[in-house]
């Protein structure tokens, strides 16, 4: 009864934290910083999200700066296991008559059994008296307010760190799902590869994430825009400045783009034509970080010739969809496609 109700984004890029009764509670970058100790395999957690984050690149020696999770799923189990665990403190305020949540985490929809048991594994290590795990899809489309239990196809496409999802749910289930594993931080890497390529320049991956939501775009735009990056030239190894365009930074984008495009046409062709009826008279949600990205849906609906609406909220979908599952939880359990009980 004292329990509380933890619900988790948990991102390749961001770890967003939904408590039952007081909504969104924590929004953090899903990065850890450890540093070596003598003994072997031993590490001291010296800072987690936005501290950690601002480290990258930066660290001395026996220092490193983690990003856990890889392409939606977990890259590195003992590092997510302490980011679960450093939101579940932050949340319970080390109260233990508060501790031993019931959690509910979301995982890609392609996901396999072993990566579901990772994340399952993970949160009760982590301190979870109960685990359950949901699909993104599903909780972005509650999240976005799409009526999942009814007879009406509905599509959502999320794009968010690691992962590109698109999914039609019809009668509170996923009929038709198609992904890639690329996404935000894919369009930082290809942004620093080009400018290394055709300036000689280094940049780290906080600096190309600037640039993408600085001057990205996924269609042109009136009138184009320049941003100065600073970095490190390999030749001399000195500082150096340039100037970089939106046409350059569109580029290097373009085939990451031209990925979700195809993702996005792979789900259609699978779709039964009664429910892609019901798309093109709904039109398609587009959530997740990467939805922000302008003319993206644009591109997107001129692809599909479908309109696509972005989320009032695309950052927080999925967070907000699973308190919508916690605040009923049950009546919406059947949403969740794998629970592990622990000790509540």
């Amino acid at each position: 009864m004292l329990g509380i109700d933890v619900g988790i984004d948990l991102g390749s890029s961001n770890i967003i934290v939904y408590v039952k009764g007081r909504g969104i509670v924590l929004s953090e970058p899903s990065a850890v910083a450890v540093r070596k100790l003598p003994r072997a395999g031993g590490y001291e957690i010296i800072a987690v999200g936005r501290e950690a984050k601002a480290m990258s690149g930066k660290v001395p020696k026996g220092i490193e700066a983690i990003w856990p999770l890889q392409e939606g799923v977990i890259g590195n189990f003992d590092m997510t296991e302490e980011l679960i665990r450093y939101c579940l403190r932050r949340v319970s305020g080390n109260n233990s008559l508060l501790s031993h949540p019931r959690v509910v985490i979301s995982v890609p929809a392609e996901a396999t059994e072993v990566e579901r048991k990772a994340f399952i594994d993970a949160t009760l290590g982590a301190g979870a008296g109960e685990a359950y795990i949901v699909e993104e899809p599903i909780s972005a489309a509650l999240g976005v307010g799409l009526p999942i239990d009814k007879a009406n196809g509905c599509m959502v496409i999320d794009i968010g760190g690691g992962t590109s999802e698109v999914s039609v749910i019809s009668l509170g289930g996923i009929v038709v799902t198609s992904s890639v594993r690329s996404a935000g931080r894919a369009m930082d890497a290809a942004i620093a590869a080009m400018v290394r390529q055709r300036y000689s320049l280094l940049i780290g991956e906080n600096t190309a994430e600037e640039v993408k939501n600085t001057i990205g775009s996924a269609l042109p735009l009136t009138p184009e825009l320049e941003m100065s990056v600073k970095g490190l030239d390999p030749s001399n190894g000195l500082p150096k400045s340039i100037l970089v365009s939106s046409v350059e930074v569109r580029e290097s984008l373009e085939s990451i783009t031209i990925g979700i495009e195809d993702m996005v046409k792979v789900a259609l062709e699978k779709m039964p034509p009664e429910l892609a009826k019901d798309v093109v008279d709904s039109g398609i949600v587009l959530s997740g970080g990467v939805a922000l990205l302008p003319g993206l849906a644009e591109r997107l609906s001129n692809t599909v010739n479908t309109p696509v609406i972005v989320a009032e909220k695309p950052l927080y979908s999925v967070a907000l969809g699973v308190g919508k599952i916690l605040d009923n939880f049950s009546v919406m359990r059947r949403v969740l496609t794998y629970v592990e009980r622990g000790s509540r």
